[in-house]
């Protein structure tokens, strides 16, 4: 219908088609009007993008869930109540830009990710297929995740190699394990074990077990071991299939319910990425987490615990036992220490049948009486690896109460206990000082043996093997030594690091020392990998992982890697510092030279060195005829004057971090008790700007002379040219020639070399 324009003024408004009154308004500024609009738009935009499954894709034609009803209907409501409050003309503009936008948004999403639906099936998969794997049969524990470990090298080497294991069948091995040693490639088993496994399996005895290090001592207590549970298990399974009611657990008691095994990593307790419990095996309706009754503890006790002097070879057992336990549902969790106690007692909630501990950490959740660790009388295998070491005077006093405890309390006649070490039988002379008291004698093999049985509280008879030899040290280990100066040292160790490189284990006796060390190979790019008892563990064990990857890599470490550490393809052991004690050289030496293989143990002898030096060669029978190392002495000025070099700038970043940390503290108690501080307390007296620029000065053109340093040849290769010079041949400064050689073939051409010297001479 026409309008007269004449109505509404000048105004041009011959195109109307439509004419409204407005009886309902409110009159709104139109800045305010124009965010309302912005706003409504951003909802409808968060409102199509949150629902997804709205929009199909293409090619889908699968039904619409009612969650997708739904949403369609909120947001039909959504468009209605916009259209009540907006005019026609302005709401029609702003779906047209809403569609825009969502179709922008669902290109993004389609091109980038797909569809959301399927992911959130994937979610509900993920749940139904956990709930389901406790109703399956057992399976390897570590089956799930791969575990990045220093262990894996040597079983990665035989793995999907099945190999022929008639061997191990004469040895009483049950047919699980037999199936785990042919998927590691182990056909034969070490003379340790060949020996061990009889008595310990068929004639259920007590194990005194003496052998040298490499020769697989893991294996020959965690076999016998994983046999005592899966006995206790078909026992139990034969009486409930006769309807007889399982013994209590003081008189053979307990029930084991045989449910599967939910694979736990060690790597959670050691720091690193692992997938939490289910939410609903763990907590309660609150979400707090539930309490495991003592009762509960019945149906799957702790049968098995091993007990370890350091955290690294609680790590490494473990690994070595999960290896060999995977085809029999059986579960082990570590406890050790420098880990978060709540991780380690969510693992003893699971109920694993072994532990792994060092003792520290485990008398603490045994005196906090956690449920799975209250009833140890049902322990039917006690295991004590390096046992010299866990019970001498002085260390682990945790241990010394734990013992207490299992031998009267907790005490059960059929457990059996396995002690192992490559030192348990070695003895030697006793000091002077000793003999010359009133009851002082030397104590020889036996008498011992009879004071270790004592203290760990073996009432029967144990079946006593040893392996170990005279020496102490393996046949296939080289060892040599270098005479020098203790100011010295650093300078062949540098020389041994650039001239032979490779896998190398440099030990001292001091954590001041290694730190000390640390800094100065760093300076000289050698890339060093410390590890000591101060450093955390998740970095103790990335360390070692790092050190098992790199084929020419140095580690720095105290005697917390001198014990049980299998750690492949060390080539070298180098003795900083000599030990104080001959069992402590043997293992830091037994770290090379393992599983047959060759190995080299350099020891630098200092003035302060050499009565422990006189000592150990006493005690194993080498009569200081150990040979010395050949050095190029030609290199040995570049050598110097880049160590004294690095020495003077880790020696300046050493004293001042130091001051800075001391005066840091100072400065924080004095503003925190409001008071003035005097310069004569502070470190080094209070340094203006000018000297710190002098001292930054100081420090860059040292670093800038020890590079440049760096950038020259030590040693010389052979050089071929064809070019001519001025004075007719190419001048080179007089270096040694680079070896090309280990650092065992040269000892041994130094050896031969020897006796022709001698028949020169007469």
């Amino acid at each position: 219908m026409d309008i007269d324009p004449s109505i509404f003024g000048e105004a041009d408004l011959g195109g109307l088609i439509c004419f409204e009154e407005l009886t309902d308004y409110e009159s709104v500024s139109t800045v305010k009007g124009a965010e309302k609009k912005t706003k409504k738009r951003q909802l409808e935009v968060s409102l199509d993008s949150s629902s997804p499954k709205k929009l199909k894709t293409s090619g889908n034609d699968s039904p619409i869930s009612p969650q997708t009803k739904k949403k369609k209907k909120k947001k039909n409501a959504t468009d209605q109540h916009l259209k009540n409050v907006e005019d026609v003309d302005c709401f029609s503009e702003d779906v047209n830009e809403i569609e825009r936008l969502v179709k922008n948004n669902q290109g993004v999403r389609e091109t980038n990710n797909g569809s959301i639906a399927p992911q959130k099936k994937k979610k509900r998969k993920k749940k139904k297929s956990a709930t389901s794997q406790q109703k399956e049969l057992p399976r390897p524990p570590n089956s799930g995740k791969k575990v990045k470990n220093w262990t894996a090298a040597n079983q990665s080497q035989s793995l999907n190699q099945s190999a022929d294991v008639s061997a191990w069948k004469d040895l009483f091995v049950p047919e699980p394990v037999l199936s785990a040693l042919s998927s590691l490639g182990y056909s034969a088993p070490t003379p340790i074990q060949a020996l061990v496994l009889p008595p310990a399996i068929r004639d259920k005895m007590d194990i005194l077990g003496a052998a040298e290090t490499g020769s697989g001592k893991t294996l020959a207590f965690a076999i016998p071991m994983i046999n005592i549970i899966l006995e206790w298990r078909e026992a139990k399974e034969t009486k409930l299939k006769r309807g007889e009611e399982v013994p209590d657990s003081n008189q053979d008691n307990s029930k084991n319910d045989n449910q599967d095994p939910i694979s736990d990593d060690v790597l959670e307790c050691a720091g690193e990425e692992q997938e939490e419990v289910e939410v609903n095996e763990s907590e309660d309706e609150h979400g707090s987490p539930k309490l495991v009754d003592a009762v509960c503890n019945d149906e799957n006790p702790l049968m098995g615990l091993v007990l370890t002097p350091t955290r690294e070879l609680a790590v490494q057992v473990k690994h070595h036992i999960d290896a060999v336990a995977k085809f029999t549902g059986i579960r082990t969790a570590i406890l050790v220490g420098g880990m978060a106690p709540q991780k380690q007692e969510r693992v003893l909630s699971r109920k694993p049948e072994i532990v792994i501990a060092t003792p520290g950490r485990l008398w603490d959740l045994i005196k906090e009486k956690h449920p799975h660790l209250s009833h140890l009388r049902q322990l039917r295998c006690l295991v004590i690896d390096e046992a010299d070491r866990m019970v001498e005077k002085g260390h682990f006093a945790e241990l010394t109460e734990l013992l207490e405890l299992l031998n009267n309390k907790e005490y059960h006649p059929k457990r059996r206990i396995f002690v192992f070490s490559a030192t348990l039988t070695m003895v030697h002379q006793a000091p002077s000082r000793i003999l010359s008291k009133k009851h002082g004698k030397n104590i020889d093999k036996d008498t011992k043996l009879e004071i270790l049985m004592q203290k760990i509280g073996m009432r029967t008879k144990p079946k006593v093997i040893d392996l170990t030899r005279k020496e102490g040290t393996v046949e296939t280990l080289t060892e040599t030594r270098i005479q020098c100066q203790a100011e010295e040292k650093d300078f062949y160790l540098y020389y041994f690091l650039l001239q032979y490189p490779g896998r190398t284990m440099v030990f001292a006796n001091s954590i001041d020392c290694i730190r000390r060390l640390n800094g100065l190979l760093t300076h000289l790019e050698c890339n060093p990998l410390p590890l000591h008892a101060n450093m955390h563990q998740k970095q103790r064990l990335k360390n070692l992982e790092r050190f098992a990857e790199r084929e020419s890599c140095v580690l720095l470490t105290t005697d917390v890697a001198a014990r049980g550490l299998d750690i492949p393809n060390v080539q070298h052991v180098f003795h900083y510092q000599i030990p104080r004690t001959t069992e402590t050289y043997v293992h830091r030496s037994g770290r090379t030279a393992r599983a047959s293989k060759a190995g080299l143990a350099l020891m630098m002898v200092g003035p302060s060195d050499l009565l422990f030096f006189k000592k150990i060669c006493k005690a194993l029978g080498k009569d200081e005829s150990i040979p010395f190392f050949p050095v190029q002495l030609k290199c040995m000025s570049a050598i110097k004057a880049r160590v004294n070099t690095a020495r003077s700038i880790e020696k300046m970043e050493y004293q001042y971090n130091k001051a800075q940390q001391h005066n840091s503290w100072f400065q924080q108690a004095a503003e925190a008790l409001e008071v003035d501080l005097d310069d004569d307390v502070l470190m080094g007296g209070k340094h203006d700007e000018a000297d710190e620029k002098q001292r930054q000065r100081m420090l860059k053109g040292m670093k800038k002379e020890l590079k440049h340093m760096l950038s020259q040849p030590v040693f010389k290769n052979c050089l071929m040219t064809r070019y001519p010079t001025q004075m007719g041949r190419l001048i080179l400064p007089d270096l040694p020639v680079a070896t090309q050689e280990s650092a065992l073939s040269t000892i041994i051409k130094h050896k031969k070399k020897q006796p022709l010297h001698k028949k020169a001479k007469c």
